[in-house]
This record gives structure tokens, C-alpha cells and sequence, in this order.
């Protein structure tokens, strides 16, 4: 706050030093609270160090577990609760959450996720669930979050497993195993009580497009997640001879004229708005450093052109329309 020497200003502070050089102000009234726990280094970069908050970001949704846990606290069996952010697997970073039942009360994980689902939407209902006689606390008497356990989920599957019992159960347990990362699946084992969820669903859609050669609409993994339930619908599919088929890829004529993309349309529409505009343009400036071999340069970049048939496309009209040839 206050006037402050633009020759003061940390290197990274660019834009502020060249306001302050073209002798413009900024208002130092008000500032926005990121949550963001940073640092200056000596050499002006800024380290970012995590959040002061609770607020965590997965699959692009920024999640505040306070709401986790106060829609938790409204469950009347609940005495405690508490919910994180994990990353047992690299690159798996999931909600998890920690209950502690009221005294003489028994709480199961599947009445928690349902109540959790009942108030809140899919990207914030925790993929596990943890109940404990009680949450660990600091020597201070505050919540020990480090100390909290890794959800055992291996110990709950096999207590209810129950294997395939044909061919095409036998495969989706194994892609289900693959696009979760655990040891097996049972067939009435829930995807998202495992730690799915949408972006982990549509890689399962794929797989099973490929494995299968049936389109499985994504709304049917929502509405019966397990193995079970998918196999029953593959193979009334299959019955209605509804497999996929792919079309054989046969090389076209050499010169046919293409129709335009959509992209590609909307981008000669608007050149023909507005003719040899650069807009569009992506221009950029390679440095290079040492001798230069022309004649090599050069070769290079006529194979390349040579490779790629949109590198030597033209765009023409015929009969009003737009062509690529």
C-alpha cells in the first residue's frame, strides 16, 4: 500500500513497475485474497509454497472441504468428520473422507455416499470414505490431518468380492482394474464407491469400445456402475446386433476435392469478410546459434511439406463454395 519506488518492485513485478513508469496508479484500497501461500526468492521469483485455506483443486473444480464436512455434520450419526485431499497414486489425487460415528451408532459407507450425493454434486462427493473410532489430534489438541490413514479399499473388496462368471465379465473387471488402479474388481463392486469418476468413466467407455466393439452410452455407467450390470446391458447390445464396425480405410482419389471442416469454413468465411487480414496469423521468431547449413535447412523443410498434404493445400471456390484441393 502507498507509494511505492518502481525501482523497489521485485523484478517479476513487470506490469507494475511499467505503470508506475508511464506515472499511472493503482489502487492499494482494496486487494483480493487468494489463499495462496507464497514467497519472494532473492532472485525476485516468487516460490509458491500450497493454500493457508482448505481449499483444494481436482479435476479442475476448486473444492472447499469445509462444505464437505459441515454437509457431513448435518448427518445425525455423525459426531466428527473431517475431509482431504489424497495422492496415494501419482497422479491420482482424490477426495477422502473421515467419520467418527455417534456412540452406539453404526454408520456404513454406502448410507454416508448416498446422503453425500443428496447434497452435494458428483465432483464433491468423496471417492472413499474411512470411518474411525476417532480423528487423531496434534500434541495441541488440533486435527493431526498428516496423521490421518490411507483408505484400505484392497480389505473391503475382497470382504465382498465376487468374480466373473463369463467371458464378458471377465474382461470388464479387468478394464475396470486397469482405469482404477487396483488389483481386481468383483462384479457387483461399485466404480464410483472405488474411486471413479466422470473423466475416469470415459476412459472406461473407451475401453470398452475398443475391447468390446459396443458403444456404451456414457448415462449407463451412471445408472448401474458395476460389472454386473454393464455386462447384462453389452449383451442385450450385441444381441440387437448393435456391435461396432469399423469402416475400412480405403485411400482417396488423388484429385478429389475436399469438402471444408467446420473450422475451416468459419476461417474462409471470415477472410472473405475481410480479406488478407492477419488476424489469424501465429507468427513467431526462432533464433538460431552456430553455423547454418542452408541447403540441409532447406531439404528439411521440403520433406516436411512433402509429408503433410495440409502444408501444400489450396483453398478455392466452386460454384460459391469453398474447396480444398
Amino acid at each position: 500500500s502507498g507509494e511505492v519506488s518502481p525501482e523497489k518492485l521485485p523484478p517479476r513485478c513487470s506490469t507494475w513497475r511499467e505503470q508506475r513508469s508511464r506515472g499511472e496508479t493503482f489502487n492499494s484500497d482494496r486487494l483480493y485474497k487468494t489463499g495462496d501461500l507464497a514467497r519472494y526468492l532473492s532472485d525476485g521469483n516468487i516460490e509458491y509454497l500450497g493454500r493457508i485455506d482448505n481449499q483444494v483443486k481436482i479435476r479442475g473444480f476448486r473444492i472447499e472441504l469445509g462444505e464437505i464436512e459441515a454437509v457431513l455434520s448435518q448427518h445425525s450419526h455423525v459426531q466428527a468428520s473431517c475431509a482431504i485431499a489424497r495422492e496415494d497414486i501419482p497422479g491420482n489425487k482424490r477426495l477422502v473422507a473421515y467419520i467418527v460415528p455417534q456412540k452406539e451408532q453404526t454408520l456404513t459407507v454406502s448410507e454416508l455416499r448416498g446422503f453425500l450425493k443428496e447434497k452435494l454434486p458428483e465432483y464433491m462427493v468423496p471417492s472413499a470414505i474411512v470411518i474411525l473410532e476417532a480423528l487423531p489430534l496434534t500434541p495441541n489438541g488440533k486435527l493431526d490431518r498428516r496423521a490421518l490413514p490411507a483408505p484400505d479399499l484392497h480389505s473391503e473388496i475382497t470382504d465382498k468380492y465376487v468374480a466373473p462368471r463369463n467371458p464378458i465379465e471377465e474382461i470388464l473387471s479387468l478394464i475396470w482394474a486397469q482405469v482404477l488402479k487396483i488389483e481386481q474388481v468383483g462384479i457387483y463392486d461399485n466404480f464410483f464407491e472405488l474411486g471413479g469418476h466422470s473423466l475416469l468413466a470415459t476412459q472406461l467407455v473407451s475401453r470398452v469400445r475398443t475391447s468390446l466393439k459396443v458403444e456404451l452410452p456414457l448415462r449407463s455407467l451412471f445408472a448401474a456402475p458395476t460389472v454386473a450390470a454393464i455386462a447384462q446391458s453389452i449383451g442385450q447390445l450385441q444381441q440387437q446386433d448393435l456391435e461396432l464396425t469399423a469402416s475400412p480405410i480405403v485411400p482417396r482419389a488423388e484429385n478429389a476435392e475436399l469438402p471444408l471442416s467446420f473450422a475451416q469454413t468459419r476461417l474462409w468465411f471470415l477472410d472473405k469478410l475481410n480479406p488478407s487480414s492477419g488476424f489469424y496469423n501465429i507468427p513467431s521468431a526462432l533464433r538460431l546459434v552456430g553455423t547454418l547449413e542452408v541447403a540441409t535447412l532447406q531439404q528439411s523443410l521440403q520433406e516436411i511439406i512433402h509429408r503433410h498434404e495440409a502444408l501444400r493445400t489450396n483453398f478455392i471456390t466452386v460454384d460459391g463454395q469453398p474447396t480444398q484441393i
